[in-house]
């Protein structure tokens, strides 16, 4: 682990209670000068030194440059001037996204003494609005995992119970929220790396519509289901953090206008606003199956008859290509990997080993800096797309993300939303699934469906199962993340 730490900052008892508060609390705050940035961003740096050694949440913490920053917030509010909800509000990255001048490994050694030459998009829009970054989180290597155990620097543990994973890949961002070691997070979502977490850490993830966030300067897992998104304490938070980041950006092609999202969500699905007390919800019958844990089954039912008490009307749909989804996915997905990740060669950047020529640079590069589930990805990928077998896997892969999506929009043209399990089971123990790739990939059961359609999910908490918590999944018609954020509210 690698740590910035400033030796500059005291810290009172009293401050601690600050790194508790929400984005929301911590403006009005903020505002009334009840406590300042700095204080906040201190208290946020002292319950990392207090509590990461046993979690493992970050890779690096930047405590200079996130005090500095907060400094900059408190001349503002000394001057009378107005602050953005944002503004001064400390916030930690997954390290597979470009904070300039800061290390981004991806949790690889592939990547270890990488330096970021630049932000990514969704960081200039944090900056912009005067966010305090206080640091890079763990992950499984190049975001491939659902537990946080792949990471190359160590595993993060889920803050509720330290026996057990805190899912992933965005654990390290999961954790550090649910910990209180910052006051939200940003994580990326491949195949359920924000939701599963959200789900396991009792914090609130919101997977957005593919294209509502740009991915310039996410480092690529497979770009045609990455998507980088919020993790935080409340519902009202992540709609801050989602407006924030959102957005049509140049240097992504695939990202979208939202103001263009209502023509796209009316044309689709012909909607047509509903009030709250004639939503109507489906419960896809396929995800209420065997295999869902029935602890978890139940917690999720007693959410689900919450909303019918309010007045929504729960439909049973089908989704009749679910079971195709995690067979599709983990060959699309380890395709795309096998092209990103082709660009890690020991020349361009990052871990150079010395070879005979460049092929034996290239080889020892690659076999010294990738861990076993990025190889493994990897070698899966380049077979489904080598000759003779590309029509055999890859496109047939393709032809059932089709009919996957089609099921979607055949749902949402009866119910407004779906509501799902987000994991099969609670937060499972460190080493458990690790020595077996398909248990720890049946994990991703619940969340895959949604990145092969491209459309946003949260994952709410809503429960517990023995002291752990359970996520409930509510997804949404694409651009209407607005809509599964209220119900979620």
């Amino acid at each position: 682990m690698i740590l910035i730490l400033s030796s500059k900052f005291q810290i009172q008892n009293s401050f601690m209670l600050f790194n508790k508060l929400t984005i929301t609390k911590v403006h009005q705050g903020l505002k009334s000068k009840e406590f300042s940035a700095t204080e906040l961003t201190s208290a946020i740096l002292e319950q990392i030194k207090k509590r990461d050694k046993e979690i493992g949440a970050y890779l690096t913490v930047a405590g200079d440059s996130a005090l500095s920053q907060a400094k900059k917030v408190d001349e503002k509010i000394k001057k009378g001037e107005e602050i953005g909800i944002l503004e001064g509000v400390p916030v930690a990255i997954k390290d597979n996204i470009l904070v300039k001048d800061i290390k981004c490994t991806a949790a690889s050694k592939i990547l270890e003494n990488y330096i970021a030459p630049y932000d990514a998009t969704v960081i200039k829009k944090l900056k912009k609005v005067g966010a305090v970054i206080v640091g890079k989180t763990n992950l499984d290597e190049f975001a491939m995992g659902s537990s946080t155990e792949n990471s190359a620097f160590g595993i993060t543990r889920n803050p509720h119970d330290l026996e057990r994973v805190p899912g992933g890949s965005s654990g390290g961002s999961a954790a550090a929220v649910a910990a209180d070691e910052c006051i939200y997070a940003l994580g990326s979502d491949t195949g359920g790396s924000i939701r599963q977490p959200a789900c396991f850490c009792g914090v609130v993830g919101l997977k957005p519509t593919y294209g509502r966030v740009s991915r310039y300067g996410l480092m690529a897992m497979a770009s045609s289901l990455d998507q980088i998104g919020p993790l935080t304490k409340t519902v009202e938070d992540a709609k801050i953090v989602l407006e924030a980041i959102s957005g049509k950006d140049g240097l992504d092609s695939t990202s979208v206008d939202i103001t263009t999202r209502t023509v796209l969500v009316a044309n689709r699905y012909e909607d047509s606003p509903r009030s709250k007390q004639d939503i109507k919800i489906g419960l896809p019958k396929e995800y209420f199956i065997k295999g869902l844990d029935p602890a978890v089954e139940k917690v999720i039912k007693k959410a689900i008859s919450k909303f019918e008490q309010m007045g929504a009307e729960i439909i049973e749909i089908s989704l009749p290509h679910t079971e195709y989804a995690l067979a599709a996915y983990y060959i699309i997905m380890p395709a795309e990997v096998s092209a990103n990740l082709a660009r890690y060669d020991g020349i361009k950047y990052g871990l150079s080993e010395k070879g005979d020529n460049l092929l034996d640079v290239y080889l020892k590069t690659r076999q010294r800096g990738f861990g076993q589930e990025p190889r493994r990805r990897i070698i899966l990928g380049a077979y489904t797309l080598s000759a003779g077998y590309y029509e055999a896997y890859y496109l047939k892969a393709q032809k059932a993300r089709t009919l996957i999506k089609k099921d979607f929009e055949e749902a949402f043209k009866k119910v407004d939303v779906l509501i799902t399990p987000v994991s099969p089971t609670p937060a499972f123990k460190i080493g458990e699934k690790i020595d077996d790739p398909l248990k720890m990939y049946l994990s991703d059961i619940y969340t895959v469906p949604i990145n092969l359609a491209g459309l946003p999910a949260i994952s709410v908490p809503c429960g517990q199962v023995g002291n752990l918590p359970i996520g409930l999944q509510i997804i949404g018609k694409h651009f209407d993340e607005e809509r599964i954020l209220d119900l979620a509210q």
